[in-house]
């Protein structure tokens, strides 16, 4: 009896292949429309996230090291400054100030050294904010800033060094930054993975 109760049960249950059979049934240009509207909607999702939100960019030189390596990839919160202060330390994306025209690099990435309205020198290989010695736990050892003169940093401007001194085209050669220029802040790496991290 309930060898007969499970055949029948077997024998009831759907065919796998009428179910395979059904769902071939649509019609291909109906396939190709869902699948182009999940593909444009992904798409348009990504433009408005990189136009918006987020962004990628690629590091091309060595200024940054030895925070950031030449070949990384890092990941910009285009929000970060919008929502929240710009801190001194910061690590800034922001577009080509208008002195590097003839510059083919459209996006730079610094680290915020002077707040507007301070005032910024460099003697001994040290940065004074103010006449006070500033801290750069994030320098290499022996990393040596060239000599600046007292230099006012405008309001709404901010002044910008990479961690690289010795190697860097930064606002000691084209000036503060003005502060609509900011395109965001990077909050990871992705790449390489072997230091996927927050710098």
């Amino acid at each position: 009896m309930a060898s007969r109760q499970s055949r029948r049960l077997i024998n009831d249950a759907p065919n796998n292949d009428s179910f395979v059979d059904e769902t071939m049934k649509k019609p291909m240009w109906r396939v190709c429309l869902e699948w182009s509207s999940i593909f444009f909607g992904a798409l348009l999702v990504a433009l408005v996230l990189k136009a918006t939100v987020v962004q990628t960019f690629y590091i091309p030189s060595g200024s940054m090291l030895p925070t950031l390596e030449i070949g990384d990839r890092i990941v910009v919160n285009k929000l970060a400054f919008s929502l929240g202060e710009v801190e001194r330390r910061d690590l800034v994306v922001f577009s080509k100030p208008a002195t590097l025209d003839n510059v083919q690099i459209n996006d730079f990435i610094k680290r915020v050294i002077g707040m507007p309205g301070e005032e910024i020198s460099s003697r001994d290989g040290e940065v004074y904010i103010d006449g006070k010695l500033l801290s750069e736990p994030y320098l290499q050892s022996g990393e040596f800033t060239s000599d600046l003169p007292s230099t006012k940093i405008p309001d709404d401007h901010y002044f910008v060094m990479g961690d690289n001194r010795k190697n860097s085209s930064d606002s000691r050669f084209f000036g503060s930054i003005p502060s609509e220029l900011l395109v965001g802040e990077p909050f990871i790496r992705i790449w390489p993975l072997s230091r996927f991290n927050i710098p």
